[in-house]
């Protein structure tokens, strides 16, 4: 048995975008952003070097928040395995204040 289920999901949104297009402001819309993509690939196919140079830039800035992120999460993990030791550190911190009241009032 072959599943109906894409072209019954196909055929609903292509129903449910005509029925929208029946609002005159929805299908303005849809005429001006159908008119703005075929502009820019017009002008991307007539300008290759272009599209080449801002795909490039693009993917430089990809990169480069990869590794910005990537080092913001080792040092977030730096600073939890700090916070990690902590509770020791302020622990043994007390004890040794502790102690060293306990002698002051001892007389030592």
């Amino acid at each position: 048995m072959k599943s109906k289920l894409v072209p019954a999901v196909v055929l609903g949104a292509l129903v449910g975008a005509a029925i929208s297009l029946f609002d005159k402001q929805t299908r303005e819309h849809t005429i001006a952003s159908t008119k703005k993509v075929k502009d820019t690939v017009t002008y991307y196919a007539q300008n290759r070097d272009e599209l080449q140079n801002l795909i490039e830039t693009k993917v430089e800035q990809a990169q480069t928040f990869y590794s910005t992120a990537e080092q913001n999460i080792t040092s977030i993990m730096e600073k939890v395995e700090d916070a990690k030791t902590l509770p020791t550190t302020v622990s043994s911190l007390l004890s040794e204040t502790k102690e060293a009241f306990s002698k002051q009032d001892s007389g030592v």
